[in-house]
C-alpha cells in the first residue's frame, strides 16, 4: 500500500518542503488569453488553446445548436445507443481531415492511448517507447503488461536497433512533446517500423497547429497513413473543445470498436461537443490564418527571448519552455511573473525530469503582438533581478 491514513499528512508536508506541492487556481471566465483567475485579471501564457478556438463564436453557436437538438448528454456508450449522428459525422470528418481511412472518438486522449495499446499488445508482447513520452502512453504500456523498453529521446536509430533484437513490437511516441515542444522524427520512425512494428503517434499538441490547415504532424512531414501507422489526436487543445480520436486503417479502427475497453465501457461524449468540433474543422479547413498568426507570435517571442539572452529549448511549436533547473527557482520565476499579472505556472517533477523544472510558455493565435512584448518585458525584468 502506497499510503496509510497516518502517512498522508507527512507525504503532503514533504511535497511542500521540496517545492513540489501543486495548487489549483479557479478560472472564473471563459478560456482565453485574458482571463479571470481567483478574482484577478491575468494575461495567460499557459493554455493549450493554441488557436483561441475555445471561446470562438462559431464553436459556441454550434454547441448551443447541438444542445437544442440533442440535449446535454448521451446517456449511453457508443455501442448501447449513445452514438449519435453528430458523433458519426465528426468521425468521418476527422478521418478526412487527417487523411486516414477511418477515425474513432474517445472521451479523452488518455483513454484513446489506453485503448490502442491494451488492444494491440499483451503480456508476451513488446513495447518500445520514447523516454519523454506523455504519461498516458507510459501508463497504457504498464496496463498492457507487455515488456517495455525505452529509447533515448527522438532516437530513431536506436528504435531500429531495438526492433532488430526483439522483432515485432509496438512503438509509441509523442509527435510533439508536451513539455519540450520539439517534434519526433516521424519520417525515420515510420521507415524503421515498416513491416515489423506498429507505430502509435500521439499528436495531442500537433493537431490543429501543424501541417496544412492544421491537419497534424503526419501532413506537416509530408507523410501519408500506412497500414502500421496509428494516429491519436486530442480535441481539447488547438481544436478548442474536448475529447480525442484515433485514426488509421479501417480494420484497426474496427478492432478498437470491438476490443477497446475505454471505448466500449464509457458513456459517449455529449453530442453538442461533437457539433462544436465539427465547426472547428470547418474553420480550419477554410484557411490557415490562425496557424499563420500563431507562428508569427512564436517567431516574435523567440526573437525577443534570444535578444534577452534567454536559453530556449529547440522548439518551433507553440510550446516554448524556459528551463530553470531547481523547482524552487522555477516557482519563484512563475510567482514573479504572476505579480506582474502574467500567468505561467511552473512545471516541476514528476511532470518533467529532476533538475529540469521550467516555465512552460505557450503561445496562442489569440495573443496580440503587444501581449507577447509584455511577456518579454516581464522576462527581461526577471532576468535582471536574477543576474
Amino acid at each position: 500500500m502506497a499510503f496509510t491514513t497516518n502517512s498522508l499528512p507527512d507525504y503532503l508536508a514533504r511535497l511542500k518542503q521540496k517545492h513540489l506541492f501543486r495548487r489549483r487556481r479557479v478560472l472564473e471566465s471563459a478560456q482565453g488569453v485574458e482571463v479571470t483567475i481567483d478574482g484577478r485579471q491575468m494575461l495567460a501564457f499557459c493554455s493549450n488553446d493554441y488557436l483561441g478556438l475555445a471561446s470562438h463564436p462559431e464553436l459556441r453557436q454550434a454547441m448551443i445548436d447541438g444542445v437544442n437538438k440533442y440535449g446535454v448528454g448521451t446517456g449511453a456508450s457508443h455501442l448501447l445507443g449513445g452514438h449519435t449522428a453528430a458523433h458519426h459525422a465528426l468521425e468521418e470528418e476527422l478521418a478526412e481531415f487527417v487523411g486516414a481511412q477511418r477515425a474513432l472518438l474517445f472521451s479523452t486522449g488518455y483513454m484513446a492511448n489506453q485503448a490502442v495499446i491494451t488492444s494491440l499488445v499483451g503480456r508476451h508482447d513488446q513495447i518500445i517507447e520514447d523516454r519523454l513520452n506523455h504519461a498516458s502512453l507510459i501508463d497504457a504500456a504498464r496496463l498492457s503488461r507487455a515488456t517495455v523498453k525505452r529509447y533515448p529521446h527522438a532516437d530513431a536509430t536506436r528504435v531500429g536497433e531495438l526492433l532488430d533484437s526483439v522483432g515485432q513490437a509496438l512503438v509509441s511516441t509523442d509527435a510533439v512533446f508536451s513539455m519540450d515542444g520539439d517534434q519526433a522524427p516521424l519520417p525515420e520512425l515510420i521507415r524503421v517500423t515498416r513491416d515489423r512494428a506498429w507505430l502509435l503517434a500521439d499528436d495531442a499538441h500537433g493537431i490543429g497547429v501543424l501541417g496544412e490547415n492544421g491537419r497534424g504532424s503526419f501532413r506537416h512531414h509530408g507523410l501519408g497513413f500506412e497500414p502500421h501507422t496509428i494516429y491519436m489526436g486530442t480535441l481539447g487543445k488547438a481544436m478548442g473543445t474536448a475529447g480525442a480520436f484515433v485514426a488509421g486503417a479501417a480494420d484497426l479502427v474496427e478492432a478498437l470498436v470491438q476490443t477497446g475497453r475505454t471505448y466500449i465501457y464509457t458513456t459517449a461524449m455529449p453530442p453538442a461537443v461533437a457539433e462544436a468540433t465539427r465547426a472547428a474543422i470547418r474553420l480550419l479547413s477554410a484557411d490557415d490564418a490562425l496557424q499563420q498568426k500563431l507562428f508569427s507570435n512564436v517567431d516574435r517571442f523567440r526573437r525577443g527571448a534570444k535578444e534577452l539572452g534567454l536559453q530556449l529549448m529547440e522548439s518551433t511549436t507553440a510550446i516554448q519552455p524556459i528551463v530553470f533547473g531547481p523547482s524552487e527557482i522555477a516557482l519563484q520565476a512563475g510567482e514573479a511573473l504572476e505579480n506582474t499579472g502574467i500567468l505561467v505556472p511552473a512545471i516541476r517533477p514528476p511532470t518533467v525530469p529532476e533538475g529540469t523544472a521550467r516555465l512552460r510558455i505557450t503561445l496562442s493565435a489569440a495573443h496580440t503582438e503587444q501581449q507577447v512584448d509584455r511577456l518579454l518585458d516581464s522576462l527581461a525584468a526577471l532576468a535582471k533581478v536574477n543576474a
